[in-house]
């Protein structure tokens, strides 16, 4: 697979109507996926090794992005979702790969503003 450009990879949320409209202003974007381990080690286990209980860990996946304040619509959806605690249907679409979806909630958020730049 050739290289993809990372402004490609677009970071969506549900309007709360179905439809889900993309961040505006983001630079930066980054999906992890993440899977515990289930130590199953007990005293009979061959040779004291570590054995892992397959399947059984919990899995999670988090959001991560910076960028320029923009003022948009997506802007003040991402802020009242985040002030109501709600948890709302995300997509994470990462070009000739697919559409990663589910349910977040947004634990931070942040703005700061430089002096001699913009509001991020």
């Amino acid at each position: 697979m050739a290289a993809q450009k990372g402004k490609d990879l677009l970071v969506k949320i549900d309007d709360g109507t179905g439809v889900f409209v993309t961040i505006a202003g983001l630079r930066t974007r980054r999906l992890s996926l993440n899977a515990d381990t289930v130590d199953a080690t007990d005293a009979e286990s061959v040779g004291r090794w570590r054995e892992l209980l397959g399947g059984a860990g919990v899995r999670r996946a988090s959001l991560a992005g910076n960028g320029v304040f923009k003022d948009q619509a997506s802007d003040a959806l991402v802020r009242q979702v985040f002030f109501d605690g709600e948890i709302r249907n995300w997509q994470i679409v990462i070009p000739d790969f697919g559409v990663i979806a589910g349910p977040f909630q947004i634990s931070s958020l942040d703005w700061r503003g430089e002096h001699a730049s913009e509001i991020t």
